[in-house]
C-alpha cells in the first residue's frame, strides 16, 4: 500500500470513528463526494480498516455510533446550515443532498418567505458525551474490582488444597 493510500485509509478510519458516517468519513478523507459512499464501503470491507477502527474506538473509550454522534453534534460544523439560511433562494435538490445538516434539529419556513433553522444544543451534547465516557470509566473500574476480588478468592481456594 503506497503512502497516499495509507494516509487516506488512516484519515477515513479516524473520521469514521468520530463521525459515524461512512460517506462523510470518505469525503473528509479526500474521496470525491460522488464516489465517497462506495469507496468508503470498500475500505470498510478490508481487515486493516476494521482493525484500525476497533483500535481507535478502544483508544477513545468509544461506544461507537452513540459517542460518534454526540461528538459530531458537539464539535461538528454548522457552515452548511448557515449557507442554507442565507441563500437567496432554495438551492437545487442535488446541492441540498450534499449539505452536512447533521447538527440541524428543525427546519421550517416562516411567514414572509424566510427559513428558520434550529440546531442541536452543543452544550447538551457535551454533557451527554461526558456522562457516557464516565459510564465507561466506571464500568472499567468495577470490572477491575471484580477481577481483583475473584482472583483473591481463587488464590485462597488454591492455598486450601
Amino acid at each position: 500500500m503506497n503512502r497516499n493510500t495509507k494516509a487516506k485509509l488512516n484519515s477515513f478510519c479516524c473520521n469514521y470513528v468520530t463521525l459515524g458516517s461512512v460517506e462523510e468519513a470518505a469525503v473528509r478523507a479526500g474521496f470525491p463526494r460522488e464516489t465517497a459512499l462506495s469507496e468508503g464501503i470498500e475500505l470498510m470491507k478490508t481487515e486493516e480498516c476494521r482493525q484500525l477502527i476497533s483500535k481507535l474506538r478502544q483508544l477513545l473509550s468509544d461506544s461507537g455510533t452513540v459517542a460518534a454522534g454526540l461528538k459530531r453534534l458537539a464539535f461538528g460544523s454548522c457552515t452548511d446550515a448557515v449557507y442554507l439560511v442565507f441563500a437567496d433562494e432554495l438551492p437545487p435538490a442535488e446541492v441540498i443532498g450534499r449539505l452536512d445538516l447533521f447538527n440541524v434539529s428543525e427546519i421550517k419556513r416562516v411567514k414572509g418567505g424566510g427559513v428558520e433553522v434550529k440546531l442541536f444544543d452543543r452544550l447538551k451534547a457535551l454533557e451527554k458525551l461526558f456522562e457516557l465516557e464516565n459510564a465507561f470509566s466506571d464500568r472499567d473500574r468495577a470490572e477491575s474490582l471484580i477481577k481483583a476480588l475473584t482472583a483473591e478468592e481463587e488464590s485462597e481456594n488454591d492455598d486450601d488444597n
